[in-house]
């Protein structure tokens, strides 16, 4: 069985006057209380306002900063390019100058080899005519294979000396067309009529055809040359 304390209630007055405290210290208390909330809340807005400056700061450098190294970039590129195009200009000229000199060049080049072939060839063939003379009647010959056939006599016009010497060294082949002379001609030159039909079978037209192949030859090769050095 449990045991009871007997309890005994405070008096009146003292729970009258114990009532009228506590009743002003709740009113004190609360308004304590708004008083915090109200000093909270004005922190806060502080406290947010300061955040938010800061990081509006934060973003604008931020972003300004980017914005400032794409423009410089971007300057500085078309500087760049600029001062390329400026400098790449007299190059371009000394290319130009340097391709005109080795055109030049190959030119005077080509004729020199052309001239210098045409001297030994003319000199050959003085020589050989020198010492056999009768190979103008070969020219002769060839000139005639080369013309529509004729009823007429054929007519050899030549130099007065090397018509000599052909008939001394081969008086029957001499004696096969009608050998004129002609002082106007230079040796090694000579003229062919059969009819109407008169053709140029000295060694001069030869020769002057046999050194335009050569020309034309030497011109391409030169060309693929320069191709070849281009690419």
């Amino acid at each position: 069985m449990k045991q009871f304390r007997p309890y005994h209630f405070p008096p009146l007055t003292q729970v009258v006057a114990n009532g009228r405290g506590d009743a002003n210290a709740s009113s004190s208390a609360a308004e304590d209380w708004q008083g915090a909330v109200a000093d909270g809340y004005r922190q806060g807005q502080r406290d947010g306002y300061d955040a938010g400056l800061e990081q509006g700061r934060a973003d604008g450098q931020s972003a300004g900063h980017a914005e400032g190294v794409a423009r410089g970039y971007e300057e500085g590129r078309q500087q760049a390019l600029a001062e390329l195009e400026a400098m790449s200009k007299p190059l371009d000229a000394a290319l130009r100058a340097l391709k005109k000199m080795q055109t030049e060049f190959r030119n005077a080049q080509r004729t020199e080899v052309v001239d210098l072939v045409g001297k030994i060839a003319r000199q050959v063939i003085r020589a050989e005519l020198a010492l056999q003379p009768t190979q103008m009647l070969n020219l002769v010959d060839e000139a005639l294979a080369a013309m529509p056939p004729a009823r007429d006599e054929v007519e050899v016009l030549l130099n007065p000396e090397e018509l000599k010497r052909i008939q001394e060294l081969d008086p029957k082949r001499a004696k096969k067309w009608k050998l004129l002379p002609d002082p106007s001609l230079a040796p090694g030159e000579c003229r062919v009529k059969a009819g109407d039909h008169e053709v140029d079978a000295g060694c001069q037209g030869r020769l002057a055809a046999c050194m335009e192949q050569v020309n034309e030859a030497l011109t391409a090769d030169l060309q693929n040359q320069a191709g070849g050095q281009s690419a």
